[in-house]
């Protein structure tokens, strides 16, 4: 009986400790934010406010070009780990971390908002995954972009290191959710093309970081929580033009 009792009590302290772990993760945490906080059509947002818009990615630089799939995007994140076996057990090492943007607009209705700050916390989606390790050749995109940064995908003895490769993309015309606090600006003013007329600058307040996501979680709304000025355009839980 002692020993059950042991047993259940190891078992809730690790459930308890995954849950923490769940909770307080980058993932959840942005996507926490973004879900509970105030959301604005661009056509209501009065410069000084702060809340979460939905709009769509529009391009102004040149896109960037995604290092493992090849697709044309205004930001991207890739995170690539390789298995290190110690023993009986194992772990993922992380070899590359990184997330890269050029400019772009975020375009709700006829209106366009900008982020205009370096203070930012996002999550994108990992849609693009590949493996690499015994009998199983890394892609020539994986490769190349390892190669890059001098990191060879073979080890001493000439096999395959066992890594994990994840990106995600924000693309043309994507829905995104972006909040942060906006001032309205004329284009010129933010370095943007002149044909955008009036932009909402986004920038973070304070300790306060912008959040960003491409969840559908963060860009979809119930009713009740959308500012009242723009409640009679909900439907299906998105709103609309």
């Amino acid at each position: 009986m002692q020993e059950e009792t042991i047993i259940i009590v190891f078992a809730a302290i690790i459930a308890i400790v995954l849950l923490l772990v769940f909770f307080f993760s980058k993932k959840a945490m942005i996507k926490r934010k973004l879900k509970n906080s105030e959301l604005k059509r661009l056509s209501s947002f009065r410069s000084g406010e702060t809340a979460r818009i939905v709009g769509k990615v529009e391009f102004v630089d040149t896109p960037l070009i995604a290092p493992l799939t090849g697709r044309k995007c205004s930001l991207y994140h890739v995170l690539i780990e390789q298995e290190r076996s110690t023993g009986k057990s194992s772990t993922w090492d992380t070899l590359v971390d990184e997330e890269r943007h050029c400019k772009y607009v975020i375009k709700d209705g006829s209106k366009y908002a900008y982020i205009n700050d370096t203070l930012l916390k996002s999550y994108i989606v990992e849609d693009a995954k590949y493996k690499s390790g015994f009998l199983n050749d890394p892609t020539e995109n994986m490769e190349s972009f390892l190669s890059s940064k001098g990191i060879d995908t073979t080890g001493f003895f000439g096999f395959n290191k066992t890594l994990r490769c994840k990106e995600g993309v924000l693309e043309k015309d994507e829905e995104i959710a972006v909040f942060g606090h906006g001032e309205w600006k004329e284009a010129l003013e933010l370095g943007l093309p002149a044909k955008y007329g009036q932009v909402l600058e986004i920038t973070a307040t304070g300790d306060e970081a912008i959040y960003l996501s491409d969840d559908p979680d963060t860009t979809e709304e119930k009713e009740a929580n959308i500012n009242s000025s723009s409640k009679h355009e909900v439907k299906r839980g998105r709103y609309r033009k």
